[in-house]
């Protein structure tokens, strides 16, 4: 009780001095470089896509801060209430959403088109971290206090994979699967499980959309269809080995501006920005985003809530996974499956659940002491 009161009292600018500057320093910088990207992307012209990322990181980072400042209680206590929101944003887009591109995922805000999908890999967490708060180790591996968090993965899963998205699906299943392993979880469900998928993946591919099969071929031969389906993963392989160490300069990506390389403001953005800024470029890039996850986990390292704790260490976590994804993806090391790069890629949705993520995140560090009960 005491120290929820000395919590409590911290003086607005004691919890201006508990904000982690180096997390918001990288996560700024990270934000700067994708702004001079997405100008690169727009033929070094301040046009549609440059103005719409500027003006959303802006507003989005200034969001982030100010909900930095909402006590980590407050989004332990909705938890739950955040889950159904987005919920129910997913169900509203799977029947009256806007569809673009032959997918159903967005629904208009007025002021943003959202895609409910990109907030659930944040409410997942929030939800499983606070499902398993109060949840002994003990418990957590007992078969019936499993069906809970199974459904309540499965159906925003199911949702997603309808609408269609199977990439977004794929990274909602894996931030959930992340906060369970991490609360402890038994290795036995995770090795079941993947033997489970493996012997049931003939079946799972015969369900798929035909571009999503034309997707796997494409990734263990892009060779084959080199003008079709394997164009893209080719074109950008080659821009990023064109940028050697030091890359072609600002502005000076041939791959980029004569056109040959598609959805380079989306996902590919990794792409152009390595053409242009070659390998020391992407491993300075790469070095802001490991500093965010390390930082992350050093603030769920030493916060007394366990809610917030197994909060932290699951977002770190799902950052690195989207990370890893995204680049593997350009890289042709994994199969094309629309996963954006955190900050840099252009999108609304994913960058305001980013932001919602770092500024619990932040929560957490600036409410370190506070216990939850």
């Amino acid at each position: 009780m005491f120290q929820r009161t000395i919590t409590n009292q911290l003086t607005f600018f004691q919890k201006i001095k508990s904000f982690d500057f180096i997390l918001l320093l990288c996560i700024f910088l990270i934000g700067l470089i994708s702004c001079f990207s997405m100008y690169s992307t727009d033929g070094g012209e301040i046009s549609y896509h440059t103005k719409s990322h500027v003006v959303r990181f802006f507003v989005f980072f200034l969001m982030m801060l100010v909900l930095s400042f909402f006590n980590i209680r407050f989004w332990h206590s909705t938890g739950y209430l955040f889950y159904l929101i987005v919920l129910g944003f997913l169900i509203w887009a799977s029947f009256y959403g806007i569809t673009a591109s032959g997918s159903q995922r967005w629904i208009n805000l007025y002021f943003i088109n959202l895609q409910p999908s990109e907030l659930m890999k944040v409410a997942i967490i929030v939800c499983f971290a606070k499902y398993y708060h109060r949840t002994q180790v003990s418990d957590v591996n007992n078969f019936k206090n499993l069906l809970l968090p199974i459904g309540i993965l499965i159906i925003p899963i199911v949702l997603v994979v309808s609408q269609p998205d199977l990439g977004t699906s794929i990274l909602i299943a894996l931030s959930g699967l992340v906060v369970l392993w991490l609360a402890g979880l038994n290795i036995k469900y995770f090795v079941y499980s993947s033997l489970f998928f493996v012997v049931s993946m003939p079946f799972v591919i015969a369900f798929l959309k035909p571009y999503q099969k034309l997707r796997i071929l494409t990734f263990f031969n892009p060779d084959k269809d080199p003008l079709g389906a394997g164009y893209q993963i080719i074109q950008s392989k080659i821009a990023i080995g064109s940028g050697g160490l030091t890359g072609k300069g600002f502005l000076k990506g041939t791959q980029s501006y004569l056109d040959f390389l598609p959805e380079k403001h989306t996902d590919f953005i990794f792409t152009l920005f390595s053409e242009e800024h070659g390998f020391t470029g992407s491993v300075f890039l790469l070095v802001l985003y490991a500093i965010v996850v390390f930082r992350i986990l050093r603030i769920g390292s030493f916060v007394r809530s366990y809610f917030a704790k197994l909060y932290c260490y699951s977002f770190a976590a799902a950052i690195f996974i989207y990370i890893t994804v995204n680049m593997s993806m350009v890289l042709g090391l994994l199969p094309i499956v629309g996963s954006p790069l955190p900050i840099m890629s252009y999108g609304g949705s994913s960058m305001l659940a980013t932001m919602i993520g770092f500024s619990i995140v932040m929560s957490a560090k600036i409410y370190h002491k506070q216990l939850i009960s």
